[in-house]
């Protein structure tokens, strides 16, 4: 909470499974950096690829990349849940790369950095990705039970012995 990972351009990542919190901390980073005169950027992976894929057909993919250099704090949510194609992944890396040192990248993902590979559709994109991420950064792992599931079993509308075993996993 003390920003110093934004005025030092360090990035977060926060990993761990659906419901434990994470968009809801890099929510609060992003709303407290905002309080304290930063600018921030927030769209779900989902979103970006989208917005990808959109640029690149209209021909303004560079423009693009150039705006998402403008924040101090460019926030990227659920990287995982869908995977990117592969022209998709090489500009998510130039996104990346252009950000490096210059700006903070807060980051939820329910993949562990192993899996990033399938994410990106390329263990070599992944690889160079990772090493631009993780050099000035912070990752938390967070690990338990969805809020979400947690709430349906106090209300005893969720009953987990009726999930096999491959759904849990």
């Amino acid at each position: 909470m003390t920003l110093a990972f934004v005025n030092r351009s360090e990035n977060v990542i926060l990993l761990g499974p659906p419901g434990v919190g994470k968009t809801h901390l890099a929510v609060g980073l992003a709303v407290h950096a905002l309080k304290n005169r930063h600018t921030a950027y927030f769209l779900s992976a989902h979103e970006l690829i989208g917005i990808i894929k959109d640029n690149i057909r209209s021909g303004r993919i560079s423009r693009k990349i150039k705006t998402l250099q403008k924040p101090d704090v460019l926030i990227i949510d659920e990287v995982g849940y869908q995977a990117m194609e592969a022209e998709v992944a090489h500009y998510f890396f130039q996104i990346v790369s252009e950000r490096y040192e210059k700006g903070s990248i807060i980051l939820t993902s329910n993949k562990s950095y192993g899996q990033w590979g399938e994410v990106f559709g390329d263990h070599v994109v992944a690889t160079a990705i990772l090493d631009r991420l993780l050099h000035h950064s912070t990752t938390i792992n967070i690990k338990g039970d969805s809020y979400r599931i947690k709430e349906k079993k106090k209300a005893g509308f969720y009953d987990s012995s009726k999930i096999s075993d491959q759904q849990k996993r």
